[in-house]
């Protein structure tokens, strides 16, 4: 590891009695950016992960490539079927999950570098004597490190121009929307990380407490899945959640509210634990304030309904004409599904309708009941499989899981004629029957050389 005086190189100075002297006024806190990029550029984790992404990418992107270009029609499949594939879904989602993947086995060890690599140096204690706040070194830090993870998100942008090369459509808004997710998914993991980092004393403990939480976040989505209600909700705030969403290209503002305030939870714990010299009971108890803070803003964030479908496809969306018709329905609408957890009829509703649903009207309630989690053996018993609507003092019942399904019964309820159907409101999707020529070159050799070249020139230059 290189060492401070090395790192800091002429943004210091020796005073009198041996001490290091810092810039003053407002030129520290660049100062402070300056040392920090200083040691994101040497560390050896930064440069794996970098080199990691261009193979990672190409993996994901040749393999959605061909199955794309297959399905609309490549090779003497069946022309056409590529009417209904939208790039996002088909291209883009897959080809970015290589971003997901590296946030959580690679970029943590970045992150617990450059947050315990000054403990480890002595660098921290020289920064405490100048009295530099712990929130400036960490605000420095996450700043650096983020900047760090979208230089690792160049290899799956430059998929872009390779696939608008192709003759490819692309629709910038959903594009926007699923680099953003990335980048919000990135920071959970560098505030995770930081924190970890902070509170423990060795960088290997950090690490193993880091991918122990990302594994809890998983086992958080099976019990979801299998016991429903509140563990299905806590559910969707995870990262693996979040990041499914922006990957279809819906932006829910509570899911971003709290995936910000878990952000700065983090980077704020680990700033009070950056400072050595408290003590351990007031950092506890500051932690403890920092805890109640979160927890409050979270559950006011959940209760946040504003959401954006990004899609060109409009996935995550009833049709224009719908969702007009919806937005006159007024009265608290109940929705009771007798389905379990694990039924595909259950997903089916959810996902396809329900999801929907909640989007175009608000004011929807809607409970689950069932006596198992699979449901297997529910089949026979009287009114399993049945979905009850309420709305207005009446009620009806529904087993079509469909949207088309939901929405019928709740025109029928509400005494709404069901809007006309139109050719506008149908998707006619972007086939393309292309192979990737020249991505293979591109993620396997010229990202993988370009990252191995820079890091062999600046770790000599700081050697």
């Amino acid at each position: 590891m290189p060492s401070p005086s090395r790192l800091w190189g002429s943004a210091s100075k020796r005073l009198p009695g041996g001490r290091i002297g810092f810039p003053t006024g407002g030129s520290t806190f660049l100062w402070l950016l300056n040392k920090e990029v200083r040691e994101l550029i040497t560390s050896r984790a930064w440069w794996v992960l970098l080199v990691a992404m261009g193979p990672l990418v190409g993996v994901s992107f040749l393999s959605a490539m061909r199955t794309y270009a297959e399905v609309s029609g490549l090779n003497g499949t069946s022309a056409g079927v590529g009417e209904a594939l939208s790039p996002l879904i088909g291209v883009w989602a897959p080809t970015f999950s290589a971003a997901e993947l590296a946030a959580v086995f690679l970029l943590p060890f970045v992150a617990i570098r450059v947050v315990a690599g000054d403990r480890q140096s002595g660098a921290l204690k020289l920064e405490m004597q100048q009295g530099m706040p712990p929130f400036a070194r960490m605000a420095a830090k996450a700043m650096v490190l983020m900047a760090g993870w979208l230089v690792a998100m160049l290899p799956p942008l430059s998929a872009v121009p390779l696939w608008k090369s192709y003759g490819g459509a692309v629709y910038p808004p959903e594009l926007i929307t699923l680099t953003a997710g990335h980048l919000l998914n990135g920071g959970l993991t560098i505030a995770l990380a930081a924190a970890m980092a902070a509170i423990t004393e060795h960088p290997s403990t950090a690490a193993i407490l880091t991918l122990s939480m990302t594994v809890g976040t998983w086992i958080l989505d099976f019990f979801g899945a299998i016991e429903g209600g509140w563990w299905e909700r806590a559910a969707g705030y995870t990262p693996a959640a979040m990041v499914a969403e922006f990957q279809h290209g819906l932006v829910r503002l509570d899911t971003v509210l709290i995936a910000a305030a878990l952000i700065g939870t983090g980077l704020a714990l680990a700033a009070v634990w950056m400072g050595l010299g408290m003590a351990v009971s007031r950092r506890v108890y500051r932690s403890a304030v920092i805890g109640l803070i979160a927890a409050g803003a979270i559950l006011a964030s959940m209760h946040v309904q504003a959401s954006w479908d990004t899609s060109e496809a409009r996935g995550n969306s009833f049709p224009e004409a719908d969702e007009r018709a919806l937005a006159k329905i007024r009265g608290p609408l109940q929705i009771e599904a007798h389905l379990a957890p694990e039924d595909p009829r259950r997903l089916e509703l959810e996902h396809r309708a329900l999801s929907k649903l909640r989007r175009a009207m608000p004011d929807v309630q809607v409970r689950y009941f069932s006596g198992t989690s699979i449901g297997l053996f529910e089949q026979t018993r009287a009114g399993y499989g049945e979905i009850w609507y309420e709305l207005g003092g009446r009620k009806t019942m529904s087993r079509a899981t469909t949207a088309e399904g939901v929405l019928e019964a709740i025109y029928s309820l509400a005494g709404v004629a069901p809007p006309p159907e139109t050719d506008d409101d149908v998707f006619r999707g972007h086939p393309l029957a292309v192979p990737a020529t020249g991505a293979g070159a591109l993620f396997y050799g010229f990202w993988p050389g370009l990252f191995l070249a820079g890091a062999v020139l600046i770790r000599r230059r700081f050697r």
